[in-house]
């Protein structure tokens, strides 16, 4: 049950912090995952970086693209 919670608060900072302004500022929990977790991606690593290719024609790529550079900045 503590993971659970946890996990749910996780997803509630990541709500306030980066998807403000966003389609998903008040999505459910199910509904941020679909949307941001569950994609098809290429991952690819060298020494110094971690890549991402992500299909061109995903939905979500805004609102992920935003999150990110959310959370990345200081």
């Amino acid at each position: 049950m503590r993971v659970i919670a946890t996990e749910f608060a996780r997803w509630n900072r990541l709500r306030a912090l980066a998807l403000q302004g966003t389609e998903l500022a008040a999505a459910q929990v199910d509904t941020l995952r679909i949307e941001l977790l569950k994609v098809a991606a290429v991952v690819t690593l060298n020494t110094r970086r971690i890549r991402l290719y992500l299909a061109s024609n995903w939905p979500s790529a805004q609102v992920f693209a935003h999150a990110i550079s959310q959370l990345r900045s200081p």
